[in-house]
């Protein structure tokens, strides 16, 4: 997607700067030094290598086989294979993860054209539950953060993947991997970002681009952009991801029983390079695992890049808001809603606000409705944190 600028990189801490009574969350980096039933795990991992000197990409012996059991054509995989969405070769299963690098996809033009991935919610799923969901939020309008990106919201970034409708766009997060500290290689973002759910299975391609267009230029200023300044800070492939098993067994086009539960975690590599994402970056935030309640959580920031109309997927934006409550099913886990006018493409987007006095990822967007007045997102509790702890033991270090 983007050459890496690992090498030249400033290495940066995230702070949040409060002002006021209420938190008003603002992501920015300054100079540093620098297993269950409740969980879905994607086993083995997959990545590639460029062969010496001719620019052709192989299929490690690892991988292959796995493709080779699943009745893929490994050759033909790297060469388009791969659009091949029929059921039989859709992989869906958490263990059948495969992500294989193809160097050089996710070029500039590829990423603008990307689409965004929506979850829109009807008035009636929005309403199943109104014994226990609090009054619709005020829309509260996206704003556009400050360029460039790394200096403010040096963690959030854009993930690409490709499905059956075509390449689609996500927003994550870059966050810190309890067991490797420093040297994170995980990001965060939604379910429905890297799986189709009940009906689907893993999305293809995934990777994520941080500080994706840094200093947030127009389309017209993209038009002839390098790699480099639409992704400064190289393209990082997935090369395991975990969703949750609500997600794959519930998840639907509008979220369905899976929505509270729409959360994922990726292991990512660098297209190019060696150090770590974190490194590379300079930015990681910790998770919150602890699901406040909606009325003790205080104000959550929400950013992301929307893609949808009336924004085009090349700038990062914010909404701030204190959180409601949203019950989808008496049987499910409340969501929390805050109002905000973001769009599709802003799916996966983390979700921030303050810990003892640090910022830390409290949800994901998941869903909204058509008319993109609000933003809905999982609490992270037990099933949540169960699924990232086996992502940092199992994979992190590699």
């Amino acid at each position: 997607m983007r050459s890496a600028r690992s090498s030249s990189a400033r290495p940066r801490r995230t702070v949040l700067a409060a002002t006021g009574l209420v938190a008003a969350l603002a992501l920015t980096a300054t100079a540093c030094n620098g297993s269950g039933d409740d969980k879905a795990d994607a086993r083995p991992g997959a990545s590639a290598s460029q062969a010496d000197g001719g620019g052709k990409v192989h299929i490690p012996a690892d991988i292959a086989n796995k493709l080779k059991q699943h009745g893929i054509d490994v050759d033909k995989w790297q060469n388009g294979g791969w659009k091949d969405w029929d059921k039989n070769k859709w992989l869906s299963e958490a263990k059948d993860f495969v992500n294989p690098v193809i160097a050089g996809l996710w070029k500039p033009e590829r990423m603008k054209s990307a689409k965004e991935a929506n979850k829109t919610v009807t008035a009636k799923d929005a309403a199943a539950d109104q014994g226990v969901s609090d009054p619709e939020p005020r829309p509260v309008q996206a704003e556009a953060e400050k360029t460039p990106y790394h200096d403010n919201a040096a963690p959030v970034g854009k993930v690409f993947f490709d499905s059956p409708e075509g390449h689609m766009v996500c927003s994550g997060t870059v966050i810190k991997d309890v067991n490797h500290p420093g040297k994170s290689n995980l990001m965060w973002t939604a379910g429905h970002c890297v799986h189709a759910g009940k009906d689907g299975g893993w999305y293809r391609n995934i990777a994520f681009v941080p500080s994706y267009n840094d200093l947030g230029k127009s389309e017209a200023d993209l038009s002839n952009a390098s790699a480099s300044q639409v992704a400064p800070y190289g393209t990082w492939w997935a090369d395991w991801a975990s969703t949750s098993n609500q997600w794959i067994q519930g998840g639907s086009e509008t979220g369905g029983a899976g929505a509270a539960y729409d959360y994922a975690v990726l292991h990512v590599k660098p297209e190019s390079g060696a150090k770590s994402l974190e490194e590379t970056v300079g930015a990681a935030l910790d998770v919150d695992f602890s699901a406040p309640s909606a009325a003790s959580a205080g104000t959550m920031g929400a950013w992301g890049y929307p893609a949808a109309p009336p924004y085009n997927g090349l700038k990062m934006f914010k909404c701030l808001d204190r959180p409601g409550r949203l019950a989808l099913s008496p049987s499910l886990p409340t969501m929390y809603r805050i109002g905000c006018t973001m769009t599709g493409g802003s799916s996966g987007g983390g979700w921030f606000r303050v810990v003892n006095g640090k910022t830390a990822l409290v949800s994901n967007t998941s869903i909204g409705p058509a008319d993109n007045t609000w933003l809905a997102g999982p609490q992270l509790g037990p099933t949540a944190e169960a699924l990232y702890q086996n992502m940092s033991r199992t994979y992190g270090g590699r």
